[in-house]
């Protein structure tokens, strides 16, 4: 399996392909200037607490004031705000939580006029980025993400990773981590740092504590309010959250980003620095890895999948529904069961695939194709939660209902990648079309299943001049690849009267074949 990130910088933003054997699977732009990115953390102020909402609406400098639900508080959240008070004032000047004496929890199910008052000072942190008309969503229960441990300031508590199986691994890391963990700090054990030795932990977790005390630094006659640590760049947080041995190569086209990318890389996997490459060829870098293809072909209202199935990604105010379709798939299987199977475990793989393509959270409702057989029902629940053990936002997938629905809840913490495949309508009539890449898409998946029942018919297709144009211009065409896989010259005939969208397969007596 090959791993590849593709990067690609203009002024306006960067964009992260990543590629799993050559197709995408996820797509992140860091568009500069974002200062209310996840893991952000903020020197505010409570605006006003609402007893209402058990809540605070705190002012962290967005245009909308962010939200801090009381469960979000943190049960240390007095000795937080005393650290802070201190601090702020310069009468403590020892980050290190050693000999700071801890208040009293708060009551989980307290209120928050209970804790918190108009105008106090508070640190607070991202963990949901502003969507739609909502301000960003914050808490108070920090923490500072590493490449294999995660600092939680005030916390007496270690825990591992669930991705992580074995026991024995998690009572290994365990003993280490309790070994080196200095007081007052709690640590949580990240998935990439199974089989890691005491030194590496040791040397990420010196990293984060530094981290932890330059932030107190500015804390004192510091604004409010004030970003007082930022996350990393878009580029090192994707590879400190993904990056592993089975990465075999970055691709970047600028060369400071290049350099940043590199510089980071050989700090966390000397040994993989190799791999990170300067591109410079002419032809844009998303073209030469297919990346704007499958862009154009995989965002769209409709998703083709082989042999002519498709989903159909419906979106709403409250929740995504995913439908899914046969279509004219040709049916080698020996029943409608097996058919239905068939398909929904190829549904079920894009399906995954396309929740961390386009970043969709919140409630996701899918209807595959009925089947009666509930091993069959058993054996798509499983392969569905197979395919998205790799998503790192955290998810829950129920089992079928009874009307053969599943549904996903996915964490959502910042806007959904939403990409446009519609271009104006070049005939002037006004409005928007399909580009002519999800077209030709659809035009393949017929193609492939009218060939494989009629080949020693000859083979015409009648479309619009445009697309026929798109089809036939250029070495290789689109027609010559069709030669070569298929063995079968296809005739194509420009047709003015056809609008865009239409096309007909045809065979040499002038029968419609599809």
């Amino acid at each position: 399996m090959n791993k590849e990130l593709i990067v690609r910088s203009s002024n306006a933003a960067d964009d992260f392909a990543l590629l799993k054997d050559g197709k995408l699977i996820e797509l992140h732009k860091e568009v500069e200037n974002n200062d209310f990115s996840v893991g952000d953390i903020f020197l505010a102020k409570i605006r006003k607490p609402v007893s209402g909402l058990n809540a605070a609406f705190v002012n962290v400098g967005y245009e909308k004031d962010a939200f801090l639900h009381y469960h979000d508080l943190g049960p240390k959240l007095t000795s937080l705000l005393k650290f802070i008070k201190r601090v702020s004032t310069g009468k403590l000047k020892d980050y290190s939580l050693k000999d700071f004496p801890f208040e009293p929890e708060i009551n989980k199910d307290g209120a928050i006029n209970d804790v918190l008052k108009a105008n106090q000072s508070i640190l607070v942190q991202i963990v949901k980025e502003p969507i739609s008309t909502k301000g960003p969503r914050i808490s108070s229960e920090l923490s500072i993400a590493g490449r294999y441990l995660v600092l939680v300031p005030f916390s007496d508590r270690i825990s591992v990773s669930q991705k992580i199986e074995s026991k024995e691994e998690k009572d290994r890391l365990k003993r280490l981590v309790k070994s080196i963990r200095p007081k007052g700090f709690g640590v949580i054990i990240r998935t990439v740092a199974e089989g890691k030795k005491v030194a590496e932990l040791d040397q990420d977790l010196q990293n984060l504590l530094n981290k932890w005390a330059a932030m107190c630094k500015k804390l004192h006659r510091a604004k409010h309010p004030s970003k007082v640590l930022s996350e990393l760049s878009r580029a090192s947080s994707i590879l400190r959250d993904i990056f592993n041995d089975g990465f075999t190569g970055i691709q970047v086209d600028d060369e400071q980003l290049y350099q940043e990318i590199k510089d980071y890389v050989h700090k966390i996997a000397p040994n993989k620095e190799s791999i990170v490459k300067h591109y410079q060829s002419k032809v844009p870098i998303f073209e030469k890895y297919g990346i704007e293809r499958q862009i154009k072909t995989s965002f769209g209202r409709t998703v083709s999948m082989s042999r002519g199935a498709y989903l159909v990604i419906e979106h709403t105010e409250a929740l995504h529904v995913v439908d899914v379709n046969s279509g004219n798939r040709s049916n080698k299987a020996k029943n409608q069961e097996d058919t239905a199977l068939e398909v929904n475990l190829i549904a079920a793989s894009e399906i995954a695939r396309q929740l961390r393509l386009r970043d969709m959270g919140g409630i996701i409702v899918i209807d595959f194709i009925d089947m009666s057989n509930a091993t069959n029902r058993r054996k798509l629940f499983d392969h569905l939660r197979n395919e998205m053990k790799e998503d790192r936002a955290k998810h829950k997938i129920l089992p079928p209902s009874k009307f053969g629905l599943i549904q996903i809840t996915r964490q959502r913490v910042r806007p959904e990648m939403a990409i446009k495949t519609r271009e104006e309508d070049p005939n002037g009539n006004g409005g928007e079309i399909e580009a002519p890449i999800v077209i030709v898409d659809k035009i393949n998946h017929d193609l492939e299943k009218i060939l494989s029942n009629n080949k020693n018919k000859k083979v015409a297709l009648n479309t619009h001049p445009f697309i026929a144009a798109y089809l036939t211009k250029g070495f290789p065409s689109i027609r010559s690849k069709w030669l070569f896989e298929h063995k079968k010259w296809v005739k194509i005939l420009p047709r003015d009267a056809y609008t865009y969208l239409e096309y007909r397969f045809k065979d040499e007596n002038g029968t419609v074949l599809k």
